[in-house]
């Protein structure tokens, strides 16, 4: 079977387990972009199965799970959800993002730029955007050939997403005044969390869901800022649970209003 650029495939030696897309093809080398989860991948042209578009994207699923748990008392009061700055590596994954906070009402700006770049240009939007929360993403992995996962060498970005988080943490020091959300697939969790970030994946090394890092950032933006945040249920809301994102606790960012 031939396969052409844009379309959506599995790997037959991974059991189909992952959805991708095709991004470019060189010869019978494919490479791919997963469609959920945040992970670069290549693979040979008869390794690949073809798989329906319509049945891959989840996101609708993920909203509504997220927002049948709610319980917003919309007769008496107004919410003012705090305010997100969303940074993300992969321009794809940040749009449908920024399309899941829409859906919540939740005010969110979204830059794409290059992992690498982040920690120097934060600042800037820092200064200028003054969010309450602040969401540092894109993709990563472990490269468990190389080595330990304490070393954080052996990561694609984690040292990256860590001098954006320091950065970050040097403009605020307070969680509860910028709550922040870091890392990608296979992160160094542990080296996030050490150096500031509130959430942080990923606990078990494992692939994240394109829209983990604003179920969590949503998550906040839509809990009561004088309220101590749930953090197993935060946690939960997520695609992979305790295995893909971690974290402490905090309060939410969110101002309740009366009379509506």
């Amino acid at each position: 079977m031939f396969f052409h650029v844009g379309d959506y495939v599995s790997r037959n030696s991974y059991h189909n387990d992952t959805i991708f897309k095709i991004i470019r093809i060189e010869g019978e080398t494919v490479y791919l972009k997963g469609v959920n989860i945040r992970l670069y991948a290549d693979a040979q042209m008869d390794d690949l199965k073809e798989e329906v578009k319509e049945q891959v994207v989840d996101d609708e699923v993920l909203y509504e799970r997220m927002n049948r748990e709610l319980s917003l008392d919309r007769s008496e009061y107004f919410y003012l959800p705090g305010k997100i700055l969303h940074i993300d590596g992969d321009e794809e994954y940040l749009n449908r993002c920024l399309d899941f906070y829409k859906k919540f009402h939740i005010m969110a700006y979204g830059v794409c730029m290059n992992e690498e770049d982040i920690s120097d240009e934060l600042p800037h939007y820092l200064e200028e955007l003054n969010p309450d929360i602040l969401v540092i993403t894109g993709h990563d992995a472990y490269y468990k050939r190389k080595g330990s996962k304490e070393d954080i060498a052996n990561y694609k970005n984690s040292k990256e997403f860590v001098k954006a988080v320091i950065t970050a943490r040097n403009y605020e020091r307070s969680s509860e005044k910028l709550a922040i959300v870091a890392g990608a697939c296979q992160s160094d969790y542990e080296e996030l969390i050490k150096v500031g970030a509130t959430f942080a994946s990923s606990p078990k090394r494992v692939n994240i869901h394109a829209l983990d890092p604003a179920i969590v950032a949503s998550s906040l933006a839509l809990t009561d800022r004088n309220k101590v945040i749930d953090l197993i249920q935060i946690i939960e809301k997520t695609k992979y649970g305790k295995e893909g994102i971690g974290g402490i606790m905090t309060k939410g960012s969110m101002y309740v209003g009366y009379p509506r």
